[in-house]
Formats: structure tokens, C-alpha cells, sequence
């Protein structure tokens, strides 16, 4: 069966206006995703879901597909990232398609490139993982974190107090660009967070939230830096 890269890119984004075609740098920020996935050549089908006409446009001029909207039920603010991919799999099953994997792509995520879907895949086929995802490592290991309360700094874990931050165990989170998945383990867990999952390592130089505009300047700044 083929692979489909699924952009999620619902309208109405509310700290940035139309933050999901935003001009990043030189073009709009989903557009970085779209190119990644078709240069990865890992994907038979790489597609936009939106409820939105204009992002639609815009995704279209790039080279995604969008064979159809977004419903008001997965474009609400309640609705979640595994709401939306459900939909997107059921109407394409509708339409007579079906897909083994499958990669859900955050349209605001502009350090994707196709060697780290690549990458991805390769690992997910390897593992027998349920999920793949990127995650980048603590800038400061949050083993040595502190809780703050009326003034009062106290250690969330005090029995590292005399530890050195060298010889911590190296804790990662999720960097929040993409999801590549089984498609059949997705539809039974509803979800992508198993407790089958595997990674991929990303520099914090590759890696950047954009929820407000200092992040946004902050992931431009380090997008120049890696050209």
C-alpha cells in the first residue's frame, strides 16, 4: 500500500494571524513542510487538511493536495490532532485509498527536511515501532529544575542537589514537527502516543516552537544560521 503525508492546518489561528501562511523568511511556513515531504520521496500522496479556502490556495500552489475540507467538528478548538488524521483516513478509505503509513507534518514547522523523513521511515520499518518521532534534548538537564513558590525556590528533585550536570542522564522532548505512523496500529489505539514509540535525534539549532512572534523570530534566526 502507498504513504500519505497528512499537513494539519486548521484556519483561525489566534496569536498569529493566519500564522500557517505566514511568510517565513521567503515564502508562507507550510510551505517548507509540503516541499520537505515531496522531496522525501516517501509519500505517494502528500496532502493539506483545512478548513480554510485560503490556506487551501496556497497549499495547492506549492504542490500539496487537498481533496477536501476540513469538517467543523475537527476545525474546532476542541478537536485534536488524532481527530483530524481519523477524518482524513476515512474519507480517503471512502474514496477508495488506503495507506500503510502514514505522516502527520505540523504546517508551522519549517526545519523538516526530506533525509529526516527519510530517516524516520527507515527507523519506523526497523523498530516495529507504532510511531516515529523527532525529539530534541533539554538545553539544561531538568533533573536539576526548581519548583517556585511565594518567592521560595525549592529542588523538584533533591536527590540530584550534588549531582553533576555532565553526568545526568540526557532526557529529550518531543520536537513537535512530525508523526510518522502505522496506520493500522493508529486506527486501533485512535492515537499516536503508544507505548511502542521510537525517535530520531534533532539539534535545538533544528528545532523551535512557534506559538508567538519572539518564537517566530527565534526560528528565523536559526533558519538563516543553518543556511
Amino acid at each position: 500500500m502507498a504513504n500519505v503525508a497528512i499537513i494539519t492546518a486548521r484556519g483561525g489561528s489566534k496569536r498569529i494571524p493566519k500564522k500557517n501562511i505566514k511568510i517565513f523568511l521567503d515564502k508562507p511556513i507550510i510551505a517548507y513542510g509540503i516541499e520537505a515531504a515531496l522531496n522525501s520521496n516517501c509519500f505517494e500522496e502528500v496532502m493539506v487538511s483545512t478548513d480554510s479556502e485560503e490556506i487551501a490556495e496556497v497549499a495547492r500552489r506549492y504542490g500539496a493536495r487537498v481533496p477536501f475540507l476540513r469538517s467543523d467538528a475537527t476545525a474546532s478548538d476542541n478537536a485534536t490532532t488524532s481527530d483530524s488524521l481519523l477524518e482524513v483516513l476515512s474519507c480517503y478509505k471512502d474514496m477508495g485509498r488506503e495507506f500503510e503509513f502514514g505522516c502527520c507534518i505540523y504546517p508551522t514547522a519549517p526545519f523538516i527536511t526530506g533525509e529526516k523523513l527519510q530517516s524516520a521511515l527507515q527507523t519506523l520499518v526497523k523498530t516495529g515501532a507504532d510511531t516515529v518521532a523527532p525529539f530534541v534534548a533539554y538545553s539544561y538537564p531538568p533533573q536539576r529544575g526548581f519548583l517556585i513558590r511565594d518567592q521560595h525556590a525549592t529542588m523538584k528533585y533533591p536527590e540530584f542537589i550534588n549531582s553533576r550536570t555532565q553526568d545526568l542522564e540526557t532526557i529529550y522532548h518531543d520536537s513537535g514537527q512530525f508523526y510518522f505512523f502505522r496506520v493500522d496500529s493508529f486506527l486501533n489505539n485512535k492515537q499516536l502516543w503508544t507505548d511502542n514509540i521510537a525517535g530520531i535525534v534533532v539539534s535545538e539549532m533544528e528545532s523551535q516552537d512557534i506559538d508567538t512572534e519572539t518564537d517566530w523570530k527565534l526560528a528565523e534566526m536559526k533558519y538563516r544560521l543553518l543556511l
